[in-house]
């Protein structure tokens, strides 16, 4: 039944989160509304879409997200050539079978973008 999900990340900067999402990570717009001053964005990559909406400081929360991604080592280095900081110790093969990086968004949403790693036959 269920066929997606598009969760809401918060701002306080809608510009400077657009040009985020669209400079650095790589997203295209989908929809803003209204579109000559946006509220609410939509961020499209692939078949991934992202909503983002302004919030005033009292309705602010963190978020984290987890991207299923095909190869996080060629996203990261995209976009720590972007400039985009990523985990301090950069990508890394986890304990619990995953391929991984994360990063902040301007509004300290959380980004987790990964792959699961196939067990080896022992």
């Amino acid at each position: 039944m269920f066929k997606a999900t598009h969760p809401i990340l918060g701002t306080r900067d809608m510009p400077r989160a657009i040009a985020f999402y669209v400079d650095k990570l790589g997203f295209e717009i989908a929809f803003e509304s209204p579109p000559e001053a946006p509220q609410y964005v939509g961020y499209r990559r692939d078949a991934v879409e992202i909503h983002m909406q302004f919030q005033l400081e009292h309705e602010m929360s963190r978020t984290r997200l987890r991207f299923v991604v095909e190869d996080p080592d060629a996203l990261c280095d995209e976009y720590q050539r972007r400039g985009v900081e990523c985990s301090p110790a950069g990508i890394q093969t986890t304990a619990w079978g995953t391929r991984e990086f994360a990063l902040w968004d301007p509004d300290r949403n959380a980004l987790t973008f990964y792959r699961n790693v196939p067990k080896e036959d022992g």
